[in-house]
C-alpha cells in the first residue's frame, strides 16, 4: 500500500489567527497613546476583510500600503494576504516618482493611506494613478474610502483565511543600492520559512516587549508575528530619534529591538546614553549594512553583551545569523563575521565561474532556501541570471572560517581595482572606524585616468572630535597599507542614507566624482 504524503506550509493568514487566538487578553502591540489586544486586533482583520471584499477586491489582487508604524495597518496587510491578495508596501521615505514607478511596476489595484502621516502624499499618488481600481484611507480623507470608519460599522466579522501556500503574499521592493528596485515575488510558504527561522534562530526572549522604529514595510515587519507567537507585545515607533528612543526603553522595559548600525552609532554618540538604565534589553538585533567592529566593541561596553547579528536581502532572509555569544570581546576577529547560515540556509561561496572555494578563500555567497523569492516581478531574464543553476546569487562576497562562520568581505560591484590591486570598501571603512575621532565612513572608487580608480572616504567625525584630512589617510596607511589608504578624504556633517537605512554610496559617488587628482 502506497500512501502520498503533502505537506504544505500555514498561510500568513492561518497562522496570525492561530497566533491571535492564543492569547486574546493581552496586549499585541502599544504605542504612545494606546494599545491594542490580541483579540482586537484578529477582530479588525475580520472587519477589514468584509470592507474589501465588499468593495470586489479578491485574489490575485494587488494591494499597496504607504503607512507609518501603526498597529490597523499591519492588520490591514494581514487582510489582504489571508483573502489571497498580495500587499505590495511602499516605503515611507520613498520619493513620489519611485513610488509611482513601483505602483505602475506591480499594476497595483488598491491603496490603504495612513492619512495622519502621508495625506499629502496619498491624495498625490491617487491623483496621479488612473488604474487604481480604489483608494482606503486609515482615517477621513476627501481623496479616499476611510478604510477604520468602514470596518468599525461592519460589526462583528470573523476572520477568514482563504489563502493557499502557493498564493503571492508579498511583492517586496529591493533597496536600489545596486540599481534600479526589482520587485521580489514572495508566497505564503516563503513567508512560512522566515517567520519560523526567526523563532529558531533569533534568541528572542521568553515574553518578548519588542521595540520597532524601523519601518514595519521592511525586515522589521518580518519580527512582528514572531514576537506574537511568545505571547509579547511590539512596541511601534514611529521613526527614530536617538534620545526619545533611549527614554522609551528605559520608560517601558524594552527587552528586544533592531537597529540598522547608523542607528546604533547615533545612540552612541547621544550624551543621554550613559544616563540612560538599559538593564531590561536582553538582545539587540542588527543588520541591513556591516558594523564596524571598533563601533561594536564599544556598544558591548558602553550598552551590555546584548548585540546579535543577522545578514540577509530581500531576495532571501535571513541567509546567516550572528549570535550573542559570538560577540566576545575576547575573540574580537568574531567582530567582522556575519555568522552561522541559518535554519534551512544552505551556503555556498563560488568564484566567477561559479567554482565553489575553498576555505577562507573569497567567494560570491550563493544560497538556497523556501525562503528565497519565487523571482523578479515582470523580469524573467534577471530572474534567470541572479538564480541560476537553482542557487540564488547574492552579489556580496564573503569567506567562510573552518567552522563555518561567513566574514562578509563587500559587494563584488563595490570592489575597488586601484593600480592594478584590489581594495574592498570595507575594509577601508574598518580601519577608518578604529580612530577614536570617526563617527562613521563610506568608502568607494571613484575613476581615476592614473590609477584606474582611486580609493574615496567620506567621514563624519564624533561630536567635539579634531582630525584632519592627512592624520586619517595616514591612519590608513599604518593600518591597512599604502594601497588602502584614500587619495581623496572628505569631512561631512552626515551620511545621505537610502529608503533602508543603509549608507547612500551611489549619492556620495556621483557628489564626489572629479573630486579627486
Amino acid at each position: 500500500m502506497t500512501t502520498n504524503h503533502v505537506h504544505a506550509s500555514p498561510t500568513v493568514g492561518a497562522w496570525t489567527l492561530r497566533v491571535l487566538a492564543r492569547h486574546p487578553a493581552a496586549t499585541a502591540f502599544a504605542w504612545d497613546g494606546g494599545t491594542l489586544s490580541y483579540a482586537a486586533a484578529a477582530q479588525l482583520i475580520g472587519r477589514m476583510q468584509a470592507v474589501l471584499s465588499g468593495a470586489g477586491l479578491c485574489r490575485p489582487d494587488r494591494v499597496a500600503l504607504l503607512s507609518a508604524n501603526r498597529a490597523d495597518v499591519w492588520c490591514a496587510g494581514v487582510a489582504v494576504q489571508a483573502l489571497g491578495m498580495s500587499t505590495v508596501w511602499l516605503h515611507p521615505l520613498g520619493a513620489l516618482p519611485d513610488q509611482l514607478g513601483q505602483l505602475d511596476q506591480v499594476e497595483a489595484d488598491a491603496l490603504i493611506v495612513d492619512i495622519a502621516s502621508f495625506g499629502a502624499r496619498g491624495a498625490e499618488i491617487a491623483a496621479r494613478t488612473a488604474r487604481l481600481r480604489h483608494v482606503f484611507t486609515l482615517g477621513p480623507s476627501d481623496f479616499g474610502i476611510d478604510l477604520l470608519a468602514a470596518a468599525e460599522q461592519m460589526g462583528d466579522c470573523p476572520a477568514r483565511d482563504l489563502a493557499q501556500p502557493d498564493d503571492i503574499a508579498t511583492l517586496t521592493f529591493t533597496g536600489g543600492t545596486t540599481g534600479k528596485s526589482k520587485a521580489g515575488v514572495r508566497d505564503h510558504g516563503s513567508m512560512a520559512a522566515i517567520f519560523t527561522t526567526v523563532l529558531s534562530d533569533f534568541d528572542l526572549p521568553a515574553t518578548p516587549r519588542f521595540l520597532v522604529n524601523a519601518p514595519i514595510s521592511h525586515v522589521a515587519g518580518s519580527m512582528v508575528l514572531p514576537v506574537l507567537a511568545r505571547g509579547g507585545t511590539v512596541h511601534l515607533a514611529r521613526g527614530f530619534e536617538p534620545e526619545r528612543e533611549l527614554a522609551y526603553i528605559q520608560r517601558e522595559r524594552i527587552n528586544a529591538m533592531l537597529l540598522v548600525p547608523t542607528m546604533i552609532y547615533a545612540l552612541l554618540d547621544h550624551p543621554a546614553l550613559d544616563q540612560t538604565d538599559l538593564s531590561c534589553l536582553e538582545i539587540l538585533y542588527y543588520g541591513a549594512s556591516p558594523m564596524a567592529p571598533a563601533r561594536l566593541l564599544e556598544g558591548i561596553e558602553r550598552i551590555g553583551p546584548v548585540f546579535a547579528q543577522f545578514y540577509g536581502q530581500t531576495e532571501c532572509y535571513p541567509i546567516t545569523v550572528l549570535p550573542r555569544r559570538d560577540h566576545d570581546p575576547q575573540r574580537p576577529e568574531l567582530f567582522h563575521a556575519c555568522g552561522f547560515p541559518a535554519t534551512g540556509v544552505d551556503v555556498r561561496l563560488v568564484d566567477a565561474d561559479d567554482r565553489p572555494v575553498g576555505t577562507g578563500e573569497a567567494g560570491e555567497i550563493c544560497v538556497r532556501a523556501p525562503s528565497v523569492i519565487r523571482e523578479y516581478w515582470g523580469q524573467p531574464e534577471l530572474t534567470a541570471t541572479a538564480m541560476r543553476d537553482g542557487w540564488l546569487h547574492t552579489g556580496d562576497v564573503a569567506r567562510m572560517d573552518a567552522e563555518g562562520r561567513l566574514y562578509i568581505v563587500d559587494r563584488r560591484s563595490d570592489l575597488i581595482i586601484t593600480g592594478g590591486f584590489n581594495v574592498y570598501p570595507r575594509e577601508v571603512e574598518d580601519a577608518l572606524a578604529t580612530h577614536c575621532a570617526v563617527a562613521m565612513s563610506a568608502v568607494f572608487g571613484v575613476p581615476h585616468e592614473r590609477w584606474g580608480e582611486a580609493v574615496t572616504a567620506f567621514v563624519v567625525r564624533r561630536p567635539e572630535s579634531e582630525v584632519s584630512e592627512e592624520d586619517l589617510i595616514d591612519w590608513v596607511r599604518q593600518m591597512k597599507g599604502k594601497v588602502y589608504a584614500p587619495k581623496r578624504l572628505v569631512f561631512v556633517a552626515e551620511l545621505p542614507l537610502t529608503s533602508v537605512g543603509k549608507i547612500d554610496k551611489k549619492q556620495l559617488r556621483a557628489a564626489a566624482l572629479g573630486t579627486v587628482s
